[in-house]
This record gives C-alpha cells, structure tokens and sequence, in this order.
C-alpha cells in the first residue's frame, strides 16, 4: 500500500492540553480556587473529558487567579 493511502486515512487528532495540575490539592475556602492550580472543583472535575476549548478557556483564567492567591498569602 502506496504512503499516500496510509495517511489519507489518519484522522488528525487534537492538540492535547495537559493539567495545570502540580499536586497542591488545597482549596482556597474564599476564592473556591485551588491554592496549587487555581481551579474550582468543577474544573477540575473530568479535566480530559472536557472539550478543548473549555479547557483552554479555563487555562486562560487562571494567571490572573494566581496572581490573587499569590497576593492573599502575601498579605497573611
């Protein structure tokens, strides 16, 4: 079978977006933040089975969301 028939039937698949996750699983009670990842709990509930632009939104959200935690714990 000629290459060219082998790729034509390779679907391309997505761009996986891996977990902001780094193993500090302790949720801000205020911001309902987590205090290593600055998700909530519903995002990060079944982060693979999201669709990527949700994922990719949440991604987004979150450097703001660290700056806040970064600047609460240097206040306390």
């Amino acid at each position: 079978m000629p290459l060219d028939d082998i790729l034509s039937f390779t679907v391309p698949q997505p761009v996986s977006l891996a977990s902001p996750c780094v193993n500090i699983c302790r949720m801000d009670q205020s911001t309902g933040w987590c205090v290593g990842c600055a998700r909530t709990i519903r995002e990060i509930s079944n982060w693979s089975a999201k669709p990527a632009e949700e994922r990719r939104a949440i991604l987004a959200a979150l450097p703001p969301r660290k700056a806040a935690l970064a600047a609460r714990a240097k206040a306390s």
